[in-house]
């Protein structure tokens, strides 16, 4: 009888595996993990939006490698996405994954979450408190359905896994004799960004607060506030600066990103004092911001941008 009963078992798991391999989407190829510090590498993402060709891989998931084991910055859009980035990381080293660190609710940077989850459902994740009330209210499962939606399935299988730990602005946390420092001004991309800075490695993680040469939306952002954030970003004494999207650089690629932001509001302000409309004013911007055009997602972007940063100049007239 026992004998029958574990081969019923072993049934059952072998079926609900099946159904679950039938269900998730297809493995995601491996891109190369590229050491930018000493201790720190980045996977640099396809730029562009999500879509059934780069199977929602858009961003840059890094891993830093402590002296305790190794911590993991946005691990990405999807399952399959984390479960790449954790072949990467075996790669390199065999130290275990100690701790996962999200920098913001949208879900093409944490819903990697998942497998390493998976891996260790221990692994302790740090977000902002408004990151994980957004997820408590109803982001996670969003982000999980619009990725499959973008890629036509591809991130089928992924699941919500939030951060369970909290860190805000100025919080400083030691992971295996590292120290991770937050950096949170205020709302700029969003209103839960965190930007990571590691003063060992001189290393920034900038979150989508900059991106390099490349536009993203502003849909639950401030123009005014991501300008605020950069000149803080600004201030710290690190070397090598990584993205959102685009290639890891210096601080050269902050300063190029406040430009076109900090360019955008204020020809926006200037025609709005002018009696135009986001209609009419649009073609004006995107001839003054002619030198940006050439970055993936101006054309994409521009209209809503012009549109986000006439509202806010609208309601900043009535401060």
């Amino acid at each position: 009888m026992f004998r029958s009963l574990q081969l019923l078992a072993t049934a059952a798991l072998l079926a609900s595996g099946a159904a679950y391999a039938a269900e998730a989407g297809p493995a995601l190829p491996d891109y190369p993990a590229d050491q930018v510090a000493s201790h720190t590498y980045v996977i640099h993402g396809p730029i562009g939006y999500p879509n059934a060709e780069n199977q929602g891989f858009i961003n840059n998931p890094a891993f830093v490698l402590t002296d305790g084991g190794v911590v993991v910055v946005d691990p990405g859009s999807s399952l399959q996405t984390g479960e790449m980035v954790l072949r990467q990381i075996r790669k390199v080293t065999q130290q275990p994954i100690i701790a996962i660190l999200n920098t913001h609710v949208h879900g093409d940077h944490w819903l990697g979450n998942h497998a390493f989850r998976n891996a260790d459902p221990q692994v302790p994740i740090y977000g902002h408190p408004q990151m994980i009330a957004a997820i408590d209210q109803g982001a996670g499962t969003m982000w999980v359905d619009n990725m499959e939606r973008f890629t036509e399935g591809a991130t089928r299988g992924t699941e919500v896994r939030a951060p369970n730990r909290a860190v805000k602005d100025g919080d400083e946390i030691q992971l295996g004799g590292t120290t991770f420092r937050f950096i949170h001004p205020g709302p700029a991309h969003t209103n839960n960004d965190l930007m990571i800075y590691l003063p060992q490695e001189e290393v920034l993680f900038l979150a989508d607060n900059v991106c390099n040469r490349r536009i993203v939306r502003m849909d639950d952002g401030t123009f005014r506030g991501s300008v605020a954030a950069i000149d803080v970003a600004l201030t710290l004494p690190a070397k090598v600066w990584i993205p959102g999207h685009g290639k890891t650089g210096d601080a050269q690629i902050a300063h190029a990103y406040r430009d076109y932001l900090d360019s955008l509001y204020k020809t926006v302000g200037q025609h709005y004092e002018e009696g135009l409309s986001d209609f009419e004013m649009k073609p004006l911007v995107a001839t003054e911001l002619e030198r940006f055009a050439t970055w993936p997602g101006f054309d994409d972007e521009l209209g809503k941008h012009v549109s986000l940063a006439l509202l806010e100049y609208e309601a900043a007239s009535f401060e």
